[in-house]
């Protein structure tokens, strides 16, 4: 891989969305099989186009997840769930983003996203109540 001002700035990002294990661990586990792929993610994907000024942070994150759940990627997604929470998101912004996706996605695509956003928010420790609408509509909610 090119070490380079590109390199630094993706590894960082990386870092920041995903910890050591989807920073370090990724790149330094890099082979001849998936070494162009490691390069293009860490210095074009977040070193470059996760950089630019004309979205922030948070946004991209809500962008990437609903392109994810657009295209049926459950790992990934999953994976941007978390960098998304990192990034800021609440899990109240996900779980919007998972409803308005049936609208668009369908129904299978907004299951399996909540399915990942309540795994995710499990393993997180955050609280499953985000706002009072189970509790209005007379729906018991476990925490």
């Amino acid at each position: 891989m090119i070490q380079d001002e590109l390199y630094d700035k993706g590894l960082e990002q990386r870092r920041k969305m995903f910890g050591p294990r989807g920073a370090e661990d990724q790149v330094e586990h890099t082979n001849d099989i998936n070494d162009k792929l490691q390069d293009f993610v860490t210095r074009i994907c977040f070193g470059d186009l996760w950089q630019r000024t004309g979205l922030s942070t948070k946004d991209r994150s809500k962008i990437t997840i609903a392109m994810l759940l657009a295209s049926g990627k459950p790992h990934e997604t999953r994976v941007h769930m978390r960098g998304g929470i990192a990034n800021g998101l609440s899990v109240h912004e996900i779980r919007e983003i998972v409803l308005h996706s049936m609208l668009y996605c369908g129904i299978p695509s907004a299951v399996e996203g909540m399915r990942a956003l309540d795994e995710i928010r499990e393993e997180l420790g955050l609280p499953s109540q985000v706002d009072d609408e189970s509790n209005s509509a007379g729906v018991t909610v476990k925490q």
